[in-house]
């Protein structure tokens, strides 16, 4: 019995080094972590805050907006880079080994689906972005052939072209059914494949490219940077023309899926993936934001838990899920944010990878064996 006690806070430092070199060894990129967990944090305060209703720089009042549609954009273009690298980096698997990290993908947008899904049935009343995910997975597999070059030149002609075909999509008569709202929680038409598909291969593109590679991330550092200014200055400029159309598509606003948007945004989480990569080069700052990076290795496990949370206080307090601004009233956000960059980090090093991490990795392993981690 006492060799048993002797050795058991052994186990646990011996754990605790494994995470810890498994958060800050050679193997893990911590500009990607960081930049989810700035998702991540995003995300909360666009769901958790009453945000201002526009950005201005010169406006410190009005920064809460920054996070609106951005932060859900940023992890899309984060989704991109994580295919990029499960499919082989900078260079693409081979034949064999490519069809089974396809079929893990493929896999793991079904997952997501459910996931998403299940998370609508709680009633909270946000935008779930999994089913729009597990499309845009869908969608990003025959890209996963292609070289960086190709890759990025279509998501830029994605960028500009698909957001002038949207409000074409948006006229559908689909969307006059009876079933348009369950079908626009289904498929995350809050965040229409259409466009979002351009954000996700900007990410796959600068995976390709080499994401871990200096020269790199200063060209997306600066390549973001001149987008943001050039969507957002344009989105000043009054539009072309009058009329509905071209104020749906001459638009930078949140979740307008407009081509400034597009633009602005796309360029905005390019430019912060870019610092995110280059800030964490210095050690000191890559120590600094262990919370951040902890909670962006468990990106999947912190969106899901923070909306269960969500759920299982407002029917608690409130009574009723669904109740937004009674929930909101409770200032929920620094209390959630907080206990969440605690508990991932704690997480992270003692217990290594997220549970809803671990069981999609678990599922696609089972399912399609022919891959290795």
């Amino acid at each position: 019995m006492s060799s048993l006690r002797t050795r058991s806070p052994i186990r646990w430092k011996e754990r605790v080094r494994a995470n810890w070199r498994r958060l800050n060894g050679p193997s893990r990129i911590a500009g990607v972590d960081l930049a989810r967990g700035l998702a991540v944090v995003g995300m909360f305060a666009a769901h958790l805050l009453l945000t201002a209703d526009r950005f201005v720089w010169t406006e410190p009042a009005t920064w809460t907006a920054v996070v609106d549609g951005r932060s859900s954009i940023l992890f899309a273009t984060l989704a991109g880079v994580s295919i990029g690298l499960v499919t082989g980096g900078t260079i693409p698997f081979p034949d064999a080994r490519m069809t089974w990290t396809r079929w893990k993908l493929v896999l793991r947008a079904l997952l997501l689906l459910i996931l998403g899904i299940l998370l609508i049935f709680t009633g909270v009343p946000v935008y779930v972005i999994l089913p729009a995910y597990a499309i845009l997975f869908l969608l990003a597999l025959p890209f996963t052939r292609l070289r960086a070059s190709t890759v990025l030149w279509t998501a830029a002609g994605l960028a500009v072209v698909m957001p002038f075909l949207q409000p074409v999509f948006e006229a559908l008569p689909v969307w006059e059914a009876p079933f348009r709202d369950e079908l626009n929680a289904m498929i995350g038409w809050q965040y229409p494949f259409t466009v979002w598909i351009a954000f996700v291969l900007a990410g796959l593109g600068v995976a390709r490219a080499g994401v871990t590679r200096l020269v790199v991330q200063w060209r997306m550092l600066v390549v973001g940077v001149v987008l943001a200014t050039v969507g957002y200055q344009l989105a000043e400029l009054p539009a072309p023309a009058e009329g509905t159309y071209w104020e749906e598509v001459w638009t930078a606003d949140p979740h307008s899926s407009g081509a400034l948007e597009a633009v602005g945004s796309g360029g905005f989480a390019i430019a912060v993936l870019a610092a995110c990569l280059l800030l964490t080069r210095m050690g000191v700052l890559r120590m600094l934001t262990l919370p951040l990076r902890a909670t962006g290795a468990l990106p999947l496990t912190a969106y899901a838990v923070q909306l269960l949370v969500w759920a299982v206080v407002a029917l608690i307090t409130v009574g009723d899920t669904t109740d937004y601004l009674g929930f909101i009233a409770l200032e929920p956000f620094w209390p959630m944010t907080i206990g969440m960059l605690i508990g991932c980090t704690a997480w992270a090093l003692l217990i290594g990878r997220g549970p809803l991490e671990w069981l999609l990795e678990r599922a696609t392993r089972a399912v399609c064996p022919g891959t290795t981690r």
